[in-house]
């Protein structure tokens, strides 16, 4: 029988990035692009985070596209435009939530691409906006449904349709 830490650790299937979005500043409408670049400690290259310090564990935010049909039927619509949620991945068939290392001495990386290596740093609750972008009640049925951050630690080129995949960190 295997323990938690071998199962924590075992994904055998690949997700694909469904969609991209980049949010310019705050408060400006989201771009969608068919591929952009990770820079590695700064978030996506075009997103407001980018211009930042760096060390922000929010540096990258993913969706579960899974997900959106479940927020579509909780606010009573029949869908929802992924990029009025304001993540800039939209991220399908791997379960995002489960590639947030459980053990500290035994980190995941969810790899995107040839390229890009991200950490997932935790979990992308929704904000208020989403009141004034869904209507009341957005904000409660956004919850447990909203995402997961994350942060660049490799760069490079990402596009829609790249394979995403998840397992331990390799040796340090």
């Amino acid at each position: 029988m295997k323990d938690l830490r071998h199962l924590v650790a075992e994904f055998p299937f690949s997700g694909r990035i469904e969609a991209i979005y980049l949010r310019p500043g705050r408060g400006k409408p989201v771009l969608a692009r068919a591929e952009c670049r990770a820079l590695e400690q700064l978030g996506l290259e075009g997103d407001r985070t980018a211009a930042g310090r760096g060390s922000s564990r929010r540096q990258v935010t993913l969706i579960q596209a899974e997900h959106l049909p479940v927020i579509a039927a909780l606010l009573r619509r029949d869908a929802i435009d992924p990029g009025q949620l304001r993540r800039n991945l939209v991220v399908s068939g791997l379960n995002l939530v489960a590639a947030k290392a459980l053990f500290a001495d035994q980190p995941l990386r969810l790899r995107l691409g040839p390229e890009v290596v991200l950490e997932i740093t935790g979990p992308c609750e929704p904000c208020s906006k989403m009141e004034a972008v869904f209507g009341a009640g957005a904000y409660n049925a956004l919850r447990g449904h909203g995402g997961v951050t994350a942060r660049v630690l490799q760069g490079g080129g990402l596009a829609v349709g790249d394979a995403v995949s998840c397992a331990p960190a390799g040796p340090a």
